[in-house]
């Protein structure tokens, strides 16, 4: 393949998770491909296990945790790739994930944003919702049961067949695939959201210049915490992006 491709994590205090990501990632991934890492001032020794043990990254340290967004932000001037990876430090791949997204963008130039199929590393589906938020969604995925009702299913697009590439108004940034073009013309993250909802926000940026679609045909593993349901400091900061998405898009 003739393209360049690039790809970020950003890191803070991930040593328990980190191991997998990159070490799938680097394992699996045959195509040219230019990994960096962000850390934000992780303590846990993370910034040291990686400059050990992963010499074949870009390691940049952004001096303090500036969030999840500005971190991907923080080397979006170095970028020269034509397309580029957005990853968690939690995700695991299987294959060349990588190739396939890139194939897929590479024969599908009218699509600017790719989001993979997102499973647990036991091989369950992940249920995440596909719409753009509102209350009602955001309500209905809190307080999901063991089974997904009416409007969790129509959030996560359940009832629609997604085993082919579907468009989607809400991508989940744990795995998101761009033209790198596409994310320098939007700014890359916006600044206003430390963390949470910078995902379905560049969504909805890139829905407007192009088309985000959801790919089966590569599938990643997402070691999910949802940290937010167990801390109270990152539920309020979920719940003040919630309401700059709102501020910014309104309730539709």
């Amino acid at each position: 393949m003739d393209k360049k491709i690039t790809g970020c994590i950003v890191t803070y205090n991930n040593i328990a998770t980190i191991d997998n990501a990159l070490g799938s990632l680097l394992k699996c991934t045959e195509v040219p491909f230019t990994l960096y890492v962000v850390d934000n001032g992780s303590t846990d020794g993370t910034v040291e296990h990686i400059e050990k043990n992963y010499p074949e990254v870009v390691l940049v340290k952004s001096g303090g945790n500036i969030g999840f967004g500005a971190g991907h932000n923080y080397i979006l001037d170095r970028l020269d790739s034509d397309y580029h990876a957005i990853i968690n430090p939690d995700i695991i791949v299987r294959d060349d994930v990588i190739a396939k997204l890139a194939e897929f963008l590479n024969n599908n130039g009218d699509i600017g944003m790719a989001s993979p199929e997102i499973r647990f590393p036991d091989g369950r589906i992940q249920i995440l919702g596909k719409l753009n938020p509102n209350p009602v969604y955001l309500v209905a995925s809190r307080l999901r049961g063991n089974k997904p009702g009416k409007i969790l299913r129509k959030y996560a697009m359940l009832d629609r067949d997604l085993s082919v590439p579907t468009d989607i108004e809400n991508a989940t940034g744990c795995f998101m695939f761009i033209r790198t073009k596409l994310f320098k013309e939007i700014g890359g993250f916006d600044k206003r959201y430390f963390m949470y909802f910078e995902d379905g926000d560049l969504t909805r940026e890139v829905n407007q210049r192009s088309r985000v679609v959801y790919y089966p045909g590569a599938t990643v593993y997402h070691e999910w915490g949802r940290e937010s349901k167990k801390n109270f400091k990152l539920k309020l900061i979920q719940i003040q992006s919630m309401m700059n998405y709102f501020k910014k898009w309104g309730l539709k």
